[in-house]
């Protein structure tokens, strides 16, 4: 059974001090088991976020129509008295829905076991639609093949986002790294100053959002799909 699904839901919270070893409990005891028990999720990945005491959990699924189903509908909708507790009284709160556009592996076909990477690098943008093709091409043919020279890269999978809050993000890339330092690594300064990236960078959208995060946890696996 694969662990990939053909979409995310990308979720952040910041738990206050006071409550962090109950909100790791809930969610791990919790707040996942019962949504990778609900049809179409596929499983479900935790991390803790560098820099400021945030989590993020990564739910792979079936497609972005998942969070539309009767079946997310009823959990969505009932949550316990806990959940209810915990989602007012965290911070930092992000969730985007996305679907997978394109995935690169280091290795063909090794998709599912590259999931499990030590770090995940996440980045989103907003591109004005005129300029969709333009960044596609530039992230898939020029970018993209050359961070994968860097022997920490291990996979890179694009997204369009199709809802979420906070920020109006339209596309976001995740990449599944060995170890940070390919941060600093010369493939990414290379991939970092191509003819065609200092072309889009002069574009007052071509700002983002990055975050580095690290696993947390096993992965938790949904039921096996009929």
């Amino acid at each position: 059974m694969s662990i990939k699904g053909q979409a995310v839901l990308f979720s952040e919270m910041i738990p206050g001090e006071a409550f962090v070893d109950r909100f790791h409990n809930w969610y791990d005891s919790h707040h996942i088991p019962i949504r990778v028990d609900c049809k179409g999720f596929v499983s479900a990945q935790r991390y803790s976020r560098q820099g400021d005491g945030g989590f993020l959990a990564v739910y792979e699924l079936d497609d972005v129509n998942v969070l539309s189903s009767d079946a997310y509908k009823v959990i969505k909708n009932n949550p316990s008295e806990e959940t209810a507790w915990m989602l007012a009284n965290v911070t930092g709160f992000t969730r985007y829905l996305g679907g997978e556009t394109s995935v690169a592996p280091d290795q063909p076909g090794k998709a599912d076991t590259l999931m499990d990477a030590p770090v995940l690098y996440a980045v989103l943008f907003n591109i004005p639609a005129e300029y969709h093709d333009d960044f596609n091409g530039w992230y898939d043919t020029d970018h993209i093949p050359l961070l994968m020279q860097c022997k920490d890269w291990l996979m890179v999978r694009r997204m369009r986002i199709a809802d979420g809050v906070p920020g109006p993000y339209s596309h976001m890339a995740l990449h599944y790294l060995t170890d940070a330092k390919a941060l600093q690594s010369p493939e990414r300064e290379a991939a970092r100053n191509t003819p065609w990236r200092n072309r889009l960078a002069k574009n007052d959208w071509f700002k983002a959002s990055y975050s580095v995060f690290d696993r947390l946890g096993p992965r938790q696996i949904g039921k096996p799909r009929e």
